[in-house]
């Protein structure tokens, strides 16, 4: 099952492993198809869009001068904490840059987080008194979320698709 087209604007600004995180995802989607009902839990269709969101906002932060380069390439960001916007009078808080960076606005701040917390957050953390288990469907809503705010972030912010960056020239090194 594709869930975005390979000409889009979105699957262009992708670097080649974040591409191969949403193909392995479709591969997930079309085993799912075929097992409806026998799994409980569909929690697992979510996550290499999950893990392909997070790699696409720390390459959209890169991209629109949100994070510096070490920042990208480190192992201290926490893309749920500089997103939220509950953090918002915190320094390392992305939410309120994104809100007034000329290519974001508030409307793509508001839209990033409610996608990080709907799939990733909620999907991923296990909470005693709130267990959850996804449907396909409730699963298939969040891989759609995830996408869209990615296909709206790259159209809202007018990001070049086209030109040769350096979190690309990396991956494709690699």
């Amino acid at each position: 099952m594709q869930v975005m087209s390979r000409k889009s604007a979105l699957w262009n600004y992708l670097s080649p492993d974040l591409q191969g995180l949403i193909a392995d995802g479709e591969v997930l989607m079309d085993f799912a198809e075929d097992y409806r009902g026998k799994v409980s839990d569909y929690s697992y269709l979510v996550f290499p869009f999950a893990k392909a969101y997070e790699g696409f906002l720390k390459n959209l932060f890169l991209d629109l001068g949100l994070m510096r380069e070490d920042e990208f390439y480190g192992d201290e960001i926490r893309i749920g904490r500089i997103l939220n916007p509950n953090f918002m009078e915190n320094n390392s808080s992305l939410y309120k840059d994104l809100c007034t960076h000329k290519k974001g606005g508030e409307d793509v701040s508001k839209k990033l987080w409610k996608a990080w917390r709907k799939g990733r957050n909620q999907v991923f953390h296990y909470f005693p008194h709130n267990f959850r288990r996804l449907s396909l469907n409730e699963a298939l809503e969040i891989v759609h979320e995830l996408i869209t705010a990615m296909d709206q972030s790259v159209n809202k912010c007018s990001l070049d698709v086209g030109h040769e960056i350096t979190h690309r020239k990396a991956s494709k090194a690699n």
